[in-house]
């Protein structure tokens, strides 16, 4: 994966212009970065979907939406969803280019309360430690059957926000409430495990 110059200006754009720069820099820092390409990987080595239909939800800043325009990926548009209002703004400055495109839209929403418009390709879900278990499971029902489902949490209890952590892949998966699964990883960052699955409900 390699990010356009165009994209990086954004991105220091969105970080100069921040009303909390160093809120904003945390969506930069290795684990993150780590955590995004680990999954973007896996997608382009399982998705064969050309012209994908994307929703992430707990978007935050737009960072993975940015890194997968970047990937090998076909994706026809990115819908990033996030209850933060704060994110909209910075989300659309690090994805300019594509917004400018008619390629990324920044939704400031409760997932749980999401209303599909259409039905996605891709669905992701890299914040499933921020919700407790009745929220993950509401917003679970909402997604439409037959698209391609990403999870991922971690086992990093520290922070206030890590509400519903797991302390392991195994138990992450029970709790998924997915079906089947063509992903089952871990990875260990500096100060925890990330989890991801990737499958269908």
């Amino acid at each position: 994966m390699k990010i356009d110059i165009q994209d990086i200006k954004f991105w220091m754009d969105a970080i100069r212009n921040s009303e909390d720069k160093y809120r904003t820099l945390e969506s930069f820092w290795g684990g993150q970065l780590q955590s995004k390409t680990w999954l973007i990987e896996n997608l382009e080595r399982k998705s064969r979907i050309a012209n994908a239909n994307i929703v992430i939800f707990g978007g935050w800043y737009g960072v993975l939406s940015s890194m997968l325009f970047n990937s090998d990926i076909g994706i026809k548009n990115i819908t990033s969803v996030d209850i933060d209002p704060l994110c909209k703004e910075i989300a659309s400055t690090i994805n300019k280019r594509q917004e400018m495109d008619g390629k990324f839209v920044s939704i400031t929403d409760d997932m749980c309360d999401f209303v599909y418009d259409y039905n996605p390709d891709i669905v992701i879900n890299t914040s499933c430690e921020h919700i407790t278990d009745s929220q993950y499971k509401k917003w679970l029902r909402n997604v439409p059957r037959g698209c391609k489902i990403v999870l991922q949490s971690n086992d990093y209890n520290e922070l206030d926000e890590h509400i519903n952590c797991v302390s392991s892949l195994e138990e992450f998966k029970k709790k998924s409430g997915l079906s089947s699964f063509t992903v089952e990883e871990e990875l260990q960052l500096q100060k925890y495990k990330r989890f991801m699955l990737i499958g269908h409900k």
